[in-house]
């Protein structure tokens, strides 16, 4: 399937960009420098450093075939770019964010084949009474080219998910009706980790800093300066 630059394109109802709601209005105000060209010039890979976060935690996951995993499995011996989505969220601070600028970084990879093959991309579902595997796997088929290295993962349920977002700092709060019911809709911080191949943090991205060329760079300088 071609893959979508829209970041709106994606199915679903609504999400909270960090820790307010999206404005209401009939067109979305786009917060996040990530959809526009840098304002800046980024310096060149490999001319600052990337200090270790610390060790990026393990967790259970569930792949898009059904079958139960870890995040350190996932991660292989690859530099990763992790980001914690939902397939229904809307708001193009939020979700649509991390995925429009992870397909942008998969652009930037399908273009420079020396370091392609050491790089992963894993968007990983913090919903998963809505995000079976069946749902996660035809949303990464939306966005990602045939022979891209990205991983769409989701898990069993809050008992497997909620140690590791509790582990990332990745907090989760859903939206019922007065019935108890799940609205589909949840508040949440946008937060995309860059992981090295010895599964260290090396950069945490949020809403405010997350562009496809700060994070290709950001990747390229961990590959060239692998020990912090």
């Amino acid at each position: 399937m071609e893959p979508s630059a829209d970041p709106a394109s994606s199915p679903g109802a609504t999400s909270m960009h960090e820790t307010m709601h999206a404005p209401a209005s009939d067109e979305p105000v786009i917060l996040a420098p990530g959809y526009s060209p840098l304002n800046f010039v980024a310096p060149e890979a490999g001319s600052y450093q990337l200090p270790s976060f610390g060790q990026a935690p393990d967790g259970q996951v569930l792949l898009e075939n059904g079958s139960i995993s870890t995040l350190h499995k996932s991660y292989g011996d690859k530099v990763n770019v992790l980001s914690f989505i939902f397939t229904t969220c809307q708001d193009v601070n939020g979700c649509p964010l991390a995925t429009y600028v992870m397909q942008q970084v998969q652009a930037k990879l399908e273009h420079d084949p020396e370091i392609s093959s050491s790089v992963r991309l894993l968007s990983f579902s913090f919903d998963p009474e809505l995000d079976t595997p069946e749902v996660i796997s035809a949303y990464g088929d939306h966005f990602r080219s045939p022979d891209s290295d990205w991983l769409f993962l989701t898990t069993t349920g809050d008992s497997m998910l909620q140690p590791t977002l509790d582990a990332y700092g990745q907090w989760v709060i859903r939206d019922y009706d007065e019935n108890g019911h799940y609205l589909g809709t949840m508040s949440h911080i946008l937060r995309v980790f860059l992981i090295d191949k010895s599964n260290r943090i090396r950069n945490i991205y949020s809403t405010s800093f997350l562009h496809a060329d700060t994070v290709f760079n950001d990747i390229k300088t961990v590959l060239l300066q692998p020990d912090p």
